[in-house]
């Protein structure tokens, strides 16, 4: 699975969460995956 489809995933599970404790460890994984998305097209993409 690629990191754009996981995040596509965490978006889903987020969308049907109905506990607030699921909810926020969906939004903690979401973040993380964002944020190591933005790590590898930071290293991709020269300034």
């Amino acid at each position: 699975m690629t990191i754009e489809q996981h995040i596509e995933e965490l978006r889903a599970e987020l969308r049907n969460a109905v506990d607030r404790k699921e909810r926020q460890q969906i939004v903690a994984e979401l973040a993380a995956a964002v944020a190591e998305l933005d790590a590898l097209l930071e290293k991709m993409v020269p300034d």
